[in-house]
């Protein structure tokens, strides 16, 4: 065994290695030990297996000592040469993880950036298991300052790709948020349910799905824009859709007829006493209620009277009954579209 590469090749090096140590009692030294390293190092870079690479040199070793006594000294040797092997071959094994995950990692944030070449993504996905040519979700969940060494993330991404295995989710962290890629499909619902419950009760918004290359980062801009929408109107449920929200973008699109709207309807409750706000509360708790008084006076800390008395005020100082179907809808879009401008504390922002 002069030499690390040849040892495969040639039986003999091995089997005279172990000869002059049966020989002499000796014990391997330092420079055969870095031999048997380098070689455990090259056969991980070839894609040798490490249990192929110790029956191969057990199977040597019983044909040398077939009919001889084994000392104590021969199979320290032989542990020791083993041992050595096992280093060199993990050496290589985490090096090449490193370098893989690294990859995967600088992959991930590509598929993430919309300033991303489409063509050379489409190129590497393959690598990673994906097909862009399918539709794929995102999930955002909420938080910053992720980082993905922190303990938290490392969990969420043992548990994920233990359940649904490499080729199906890839987690990644943008702009500080944990980002979840997954495929669509029969699986996809258990992906993201399993993603949102391993988050510790952070709000998770996912994407609409989308195809090709652009199809990702598509779905996480909806995500992304959809979460920072429902957090800003204080919205229940911790996992949400943004193809729920696709009303916020279609307000958002006329502001100033939004904002018209909000004036003319909800302007009266400005003169309330207490405010417009605890008004405001009462009826996005009695739409998230579905008109049930009972429910909504539960959510608000109120008895189903000073509920009543609330929705009376509504009604008198606005015009508008909570309890008409119309004009309901009129209040409830005037009361979502003050949630969503921040009115009446950021009018005119």
């Amino acid at each position: 065994m002069a030499t690390a590469v040849t040892a495969a090749q040639d039986p003999g090096e091995w089997a005279g290695l172990l000869e002059d140590v049966a020989r002499t009692g000796r014990r391997l030294r330092r420079e055969e030990l870095e031999r048997l390293r380098s070689y455990g190092d090259r056969a991980a870079q070839e894609g040798r297996g490490l249990a192929e690479l110790v029956d191969e040199r057990l199977v040597e070793t019983g044909a040398v000592w077939t009919g001889r006594t084994v000392d104590g000294p021969s199979l320290a040797a032989l542990r020791a040469a083993v041992a050595a092997l096992a280093t060199g071959h993990g050496r290589a094994y985490r090096e090449r993880l490193q370098r893989d995950e690294s990859g995967r990692r600088e992959f991930v944030a590509d598929l993430l950036s919309s300033r991303s070449d489409l063509g050379r993504l489409a190129e590497h996905a393959e690598r990673f298991g994906l097909n862009l040519a399918c539709a794929h979700v995102v999930a955002v969940a909420d938080g910053d300052g992720y980082d993905l060494e922190d303990p938290l993330v490392r969990g969420v991404e043992r548990q994920l790709l233990g359940r649904f295995g490499e080729q199906d989710v890839l987690l990644a962290v943008k702009h500080g948020r944990l980002v979840c890629i997954v495929p669509g499909g029969p699986g996809e619902a258990a992906a993201l349910q399993a993603f949102a419950a391993l988050t510790e009760g952070r709000r998770v918004v996912v994407g609409r799905p989308h195809s090709g290359p652009g199809g990702v980062v598509r779905s996480y801009e909806e995500a992304r824009g959809a979460l920072e929408q429902a957090n800003r109107l204080r919205l229940p449920g911790q996992l949400l859709r943004a193809a729920d929200l696709l009303i916020l973008p279609v307000l958002l699109r006329d502001r100033d007829a939004l904002e018209e709207l909000i004036h003319g309807v909800l302007e009266p409750l400005v003169g309330a006493r207490g405010g417009p706000g605890p008004l405001l509360e009462t009826l996005a708790a009695y739409a998230d209620s579905r008109y049930v008084a009972a429910e909504a006076a539960r959510r608000l800390g109120l008895s189903v009277r000073a509920l009543s008395y609330r929705l009376e005020r509504i009604a008198r100082l606005t015009g508008l009954d909570p309890d008409d179907a119309l004009q309901r809808y009129t209040l409830e879009t005037a009361a979502f579209g003050a949630r969503l401008l921040g009115w009446p504390d950021q009018a005119g922002a």
